[in-house]
């Protein structure tokens, strides 16, 4: 049987990718580069999954969470300013998980295309203590999104999905997949008043779990398959995420790549391997040094805002000019 293959933008696949992970309920506020996330699943995929334009990003999250603490599976999308919108709602429902899987999708601006900063997201991952997915194309931002909900529900923890300009507008072939069995009705809601009300008693008890969660997320990450070494010449290794890892194959084919389809909680073990099979280590990434920051504080050595700045986007001509100031 042959697949079937579509060309998508970032934002399509997300759209399928919401589809295809049986994603009940689906709300977000507009604003580029993620407007076309609820577009097109309002328009496409609107006979299965409820779709809302939100008064603003918190009465998304509040609405994305009530989703998920009943039973059905849910997206939530914002630009990367609506991130401190929503941020308030997004980190007590990381205290109390859900009953079905939760994912947030942010698309960053690296570049200020439509933004008023150049804000990046990440740290919200490492502030909420959340799984954090980068796609590097749109084939991993519909894969991702199915990821994104099995990881929710196998750690009771919403799930963060960071994209970037260009992998939300840029076009590429998607194999499709096929949407589970949702049942039409789930039960009542179960009220829980200990996981679900969170106030400071509850929380005294729930912010262990949250520490301890993010700990088994980091184990695991050594083994998961969107985490990969991809070994070549040795003498020179890149550390990225998301659709730098394309620029690094157009600009450096031969060097060795750890590409990191989870960027936080990061996978040590598998940092610590491949830091110990180059002979120099460089930590690509657009904006802050969040990679960077985090491999030093293993104590390994490595280069990267030395090298490339913290502004603007680092499309393959800067990498190329910034790694040939630095004699790379």
């Amino acid at each position: 049987m042959s697949e079937t293959k579509a060309i998508l933008s970032g934002n399509e696949a997300i759209a399928r990718g919401a589809w295809e992970a049986g994603i009940q309920i689906a709300a977000g506020y507009p604003g580029t580069p993620s407007s076309e996330i609820i577009k097109t699943i309002a328009q496409r995929y609107g006979e299965d999954i409820y779709t809302e334009w939100s008064t603003n990003e918190k009465v998304a999250m509040d609405a994305g969470a009530g989703a998920a603490y009943s039973g059905r599976r849910t997206l939530v999308t914002t630009k990367q300013v609506g991130m401190n919108v929503l941020s308030d709602s997004l980190l007590y429902a990381v205290y109390t998980g859900a009953e079905a899987g939760l994912v947030v999708v942010t698309a960053d601006d690296p570049g200020l295309f439509s933004s008023q900063n150049e804000q990046d997201n990440r740290w919200y991952a490492r502030l909420a203590k959340i799984p954090l997915l980068e796609p590097a194309d749109s084939q991993e931002a519909k894969d991702f999104v199915v990821l994104g909900i099995e990881l929710s529900e196998k750690y009771d923890t919403p799930v963060l999905i960071r994209t970037v300009m260009r992998t939300s507008h840029s076009k590429s072939v998607v194999t499709l997949g096929s949407r589970p069995e949702v049942p039409a009705e789930v039960g009542p809601f179960k009220r829980d008043p200990a996981k679900y009300n969170c106030t400071a008693s509850n929380a005294r008890k729930m912010h262990p779990r949250v520490e301890e969660r993010i700990r088994k997320v980091a184990g695991d990450a050594n083994d998961l398959a969107v985490n990969r070494i991809e070994w070549r010449d040795r003498s020179l290794g890149f550390i990225t995420a998301g659709v730098l890892y394309h620029y690094l194959l157009d600009v450096f084919p031969q060097a060795s790549i750890l590409k990191l389809g989870m960027s936080w909680p990061l996978p040590e073990r598998l940092i610590r391997e491949f830091a110990a099979g180059v002979e120099e280590l460089i930590v690509l990434e657009e904006l802050d040094p969040v990679i960077e920051e985090q491999i030093k504080a293993m104590g390994i050595a490595v280069r990267g805002k030395e090298i490339f700045p913290p502004c603007f986007e680092l499309l393959p001509d800067e990498i190329r000019r910034y790694s040939a100031e630095a004699g790379l």
